[in-house]
């Protein structure tokens, strides 16, 4: 049998076991792990033609790798695009596809609401090269009409958005974006690829912590860009040979395990994460809970045309501040402490003290990240031991 490829008509689900599969002599089930940071050649000419381009093949590791080109290729086909490019992590993901897109004098556009780390390469790294940065309210298309200009050559959003999952309209930004002549950059991590499709919204570029979902078992890191293959050897291939954020083939083998059962995870996920939205929304100690799948949800419109579930994750504002937040946090018993996400296990983070700890008070408040806030990862475990946890901890508050 063969892997099913991007234009096959196969499911999501389907492809997530299937897709990229190439197998050696020996015709094994799973994939091999190609551990080797090195490849022999038959001949000097053969070495020749494979640096030079002229032949297909592999040279060294941190260029391509066979079990990294699987996973490459199954994230590409999962997403329905020409091609995929595997690094070390997720934020190796973001900064390829920002930084291989601009030069001195270019321009790049942003949500606010962006992960700690994603917000400072934009704010903080990327103006040390002369590339100027603009960040919006990214439900507010407005802003982003105001913000583009004719140098703007990059935007970059995440949706939904981390903590508090604001869903922004992609199709809409896209076509801002577009407008000027500039590519947009899609995280869409929350969402997984099950839930939602950025390169069919308009989207050029996605990107992905395959550390999250993905790997689904807190065991390696990962990160993925996938795109079509010009936009990819314009603006991608260079950066990441020279600069060496690579993949490890064992991590690549871990998350193609990971692929086989992101779907049934996700499923159960979602469900639990439901469960806990409607058991907690209302609660006497709770000022607010967020969820995707709600209709009471801010963007609940934007959700029900771009996105086919709603999601693994639920944030909600204890009463009390900080000081509430940690007494919660203190007296949970099976959900654990960490700022992790997408995993077996049921997780739960304070994103003042930890994922947008380096964001002023001022900031935060802009983003609606109260020092109460708290964002729950649901896992694995049955719903109603989750619920019955959450519940018991809001006891002590």
């Amino acid at each position: 049998m063969s892997a099913p490829t991007a234009n096959r008509a196969y499911r999501p689900e389907t492809r997530l076991v299937h897709a990229g599969t190439m197998r050696s002599q020996f015709n094994e089930t799973s994939e091999a792990i190609y551990l080797t940071q090195g490849y022999v050649y038959d001949s000097a000419e053969q070495c020749e033609a494979l640096f030079s381009g002229k032949e297909k093949g592999y040279v060294y590791s941190r260029y391509s790798n066979p079990t990294v080109a699987m996973f490459e290729q199954r994230m590409a086909a999962l997403e329905g695009a020409e091609a995929a490019r595997a690094t070390a992590s997720g934020m190796a993901a973001v900064t390829t596809a920002i930084m291989g897109l601009v030069r001195a004098g270019d321009h790049v556009v942003a949500a606010k609401a962006l992960f700690g780390s994603c917000r400072w390469v934009i704010e903080d790294w990327l103006p040390r090269f002369g590339v100027e940065t603009t960040l919006v309210d990214g439900t507010d298309l407005a802003q982003w009409k105001k913000a583009v200009r004719k140098n703007t050559k990059a935007a970059f959003l995440e949706s939904p958005t981390n903590p508090t999952l604001e869903v922004i309209d992609i199709a809409a930004v896209a076509e801002i974006v577009h407008a000027v002549g500039g590519k947009l950059i899609v995280d869409n991590v929350f969402a997984t690829p099950l839930f939602q499709s950025p390169l069919k919204l308009g989207a050029d570029i996605v990107v992905y912590s395959a550390t999250k979902h993905i790997d689904g078992g807190g065991r390696c890191l990962g990160g993925v860009v996938i795109c079509d293959e010009k936009t990819i050897v314009d603006n991608f291939q260079q950066y990441l040979r020279h600069t060496g954020p690579a993949m490890s083939p064992f991590n690549a083998w871990t998350l193609l395990k990971g692929l086989e059962t992101l779907s049934v995870r996700v499923a159960r996920q979602t469900a639990t994460a439901a469960a806990v939205a409607d058991r907690l929304a209302g609660h006497a100690k709770l000022a607010r809970v967020i969820y995707p799948g709600r209709k009471d949800h801010p963007q609940a419109v934007t959700i029900k045309k771009q996105m086919t579930g709603a999601s693994t994750l639920c944030s909600f504002e204890i009463k009390g501040g900080k000081d509430g937040a940690f007494r919660f946090l203190n007296a949970l018993n099976l959900i654990r402490i960490t700022n992790n996400l997408g995993d077996a296990r049921s997780l739960i983070t304070h994103p003042t003290t930890t994922t947008h700890q380096r964001l002023t008070p001022e900031q935060r408040a802009e983003l609606g990240i109260a020092d109460g806030l708290v964002r729950f990862s649901a896992g694995l475990e049955h719903p109603d031991d989750v619920v019955e946890d959450l519940l018991t901890a809001l006891e002590t508050v």
